[in-house]
């Protein structure tokens, strides 16, 4: 990720944090919550995409599964932002531990 989008994401944080009403300890965890939500919100999307409930049918694109999977990257890049100023670095070296691992040896 880049500079500018974690910019972006630094100004949802503030903005969030200005507009909220919990407490600090609360915000974080409730933003830490909300990612089992939108992963939520991603299985109903895969769901409605394959027909798999009968009752509903096809009401999901894959469209709407993408989408629904960036929000839970947003989500958790927020999430991670409200725990971490340096939620840039602690994700760039993440990302660097996981590809390493997984590097061919």
């Amino acid at each position: 990720m880049d500079d500018e989008t974690w910019e972006t994401i630094g100004r949802l944080v503030k903005r969030l944090d200005e507009h909220g009403t919990a407490s600090p300890e609360t915000a974080r965890l409730l933003r830490i919550l909300k990612i089992g939500e939108e992963a939520g919100e991603v299985a109903e999307a895969v769901h409605g995409a394959m027909g798999s409930n009968p009752r509903k049918g096809h009401s999901h694109t894959w469209d709407d599964v993408q989408k629904e999977l960036c929000d839970v990257v947003l989500t958790a890049m927020v999430a991670l932002r409200t725990i971490t100023p340096d939620a840039q670095r602690v994700f760039r070296e993440n990302l660097e531990r996981v590809a390493a691992r997984d590097a061919p040896r």
